[in-house]
């Protein structure tokens, strides 16, 4: 599969206007018609079967090749709520809105693929089977129901009859050009909770008349920062976290509400219990005190778990069509994906690849960028994952 990525570098002009185009007209969660009207309109002037508005506004592409086992690629096309602060001729467009996570780039980087594979089945190089790509809607969010955009493609029929499926993300704070690829579980899995800690207002002149819900949610946050120091063994991992606090109406008024909202990650069932139930301990103080608090959670994505024999085929996959010092193991990270409901559907891996520049950027930050060189680099490697997996179904 060394031919792959030439084939790929040969594209990398393409690949870099479409991530730019991209970039200029960033769209939110559930809403990006633009970007998948784009994705359906490549994929058929490759001669890919298209299914749109699948989940939502997600598209289904296929190149059926003969008898043999589905292989699913995947690329996310959501943006996110930010205002890009960019350097660049290529910057949003989008007051508010900016391609912040790189999935600009995974989309020109499935596009990449998908003209690789068109053609090595035109010169009958392809191994029997059915590539599947997945331009997939809303990873950064969830919708009313709290789904996000991978669980919407599987309900509408996306990840049937896929025997393995593969999808990677641009690592703008990683080694450009290198792959990063583990087994075992990668990213962990997340649960948002809203906390309402509720009192009773009154004058600040006249406090004892009252209660101060400010008070309680601030013993409520000491409380939590004991659910991992104390309440997990120190070989388990996980993280509770309160982002944002809101309440009171006036500096001279005891607030009778407050609202915290944040996020439990983990990697095993029993930690998210733990995390879960000291949760909700340390915010029953409120009751003790004379308050009472209302904690909801609402689950979010699993665990991001690779299968074993998935994840070492497409390290075989890699290093052959980028070279073998081109792939390198991951370290297990916090962050969330919702490619684990897309493993759990089908046995997957998913990997990262390095795409920082001279001045490496942060993710979900008004500056992102990445090392453009890596979308024919991510083209050549999602395809080599593609073709091994027809090449070796079991």
């Amino acid at each position: 599969m060394t031919s792959l990525l030439p084939a790929a570098r040969a594209l990398e002009p393409e690949l870099i206007a479409l991530r730019r185009d991209l970039h200029r007209h960033p769209e939110l969660s559930f809403r990006e018609t633009r970007t998948a009207a784009i994705a359906a309109d490549r994929m058929r002037r490759l001669g890919w079967q298209v299914r749109t508005e699948v989940g939502r506004t997600g598209v289904v592409a296929e190149l059926p090749h003969g008898p043999g086992p589905t292989v699913a690629l995947r690329a996310d096309m959501d943006a996110l709520p930010i205002q890009e602060q960019a350097a660049h001729d290529y910057g949003s467009t989008v007051p508010g809105v900016m391609h912040a996570c790189g999935h600009d780039a995974h989309v020109a980087i499935l596009v990449g693929a998908a003209a690789v594979l068109t053609a090595l089945q035109a010169r009958r190089e392809l191994p029997a089977g059915t590539v599947r790509l997945l331009f997939q809607p809303s990873e950064e969010a969830s919708d009313e129901e709290g789904r996000s955009g991978a669980q919407r493609m599987i309900d509408d029929g996306a990840m049937a009859g896929v025997a393995r499926v593969f999808g990677l993300h641009v690592g703008a704070h990683l080694p450009s050009g290198i792959a990063f690829i583990s087994p075992g579980p990668i990213m962990a899995g997340s649960a948002a909770f809203r906390v309402t800690v509720r009192g009773r207002s009154v004058h600040a002149a006249r406090p004892h008349e009252g209660v101060d819900a400010l008070v309680l949610a601030a013993h409520g946050v000491l409380a939590c920062q004991n659910a991992v120091a104390r309440r997990l063994a120190p070989d388990q991992q996980g993280v509770l976290t309160i982002g944002t606090i809101r309440g009171g109406t006036a500096e001279n008024v005891l607030a009778d509400a407050v609202e915290l909202q944040g996020t439990i990650r983990y990697f095993d069932d029993p930690v998210r219990a733990v995390l879960e139930r000291e949760l909700r301990a340390a915010f029953a103080v409120a009751a003790a005190l004379g308050g009472r608090a209302e904690v909801e959670l609402r689950p979010s994505y699993p665990p991001v778990v690779n299968d074993e024999a998935a994840t070492a085929l497409a390290r075989v996959a890699v290093a052959d069509a980028l070279g073998a010092e081109a792939v390198a193991p991951f370290r297990p990270m916090m962050g969330a994906e919702d490619f684990a409901l897309l493993a759990r559907a089908a046995p997957g891996c998913f990997f990262w690849l390095g795409a920082a520049l001279p001045d490496p950027r942060e993710h979900h930050s008004p500056t992102f960028d990445i090392d453009e060189s890596v979308l024919a680099t991510g083209a050549a490697a999602l395809a080599a994952c593609a073709v091994q997996a027809l090449h070796q179904p079991d």
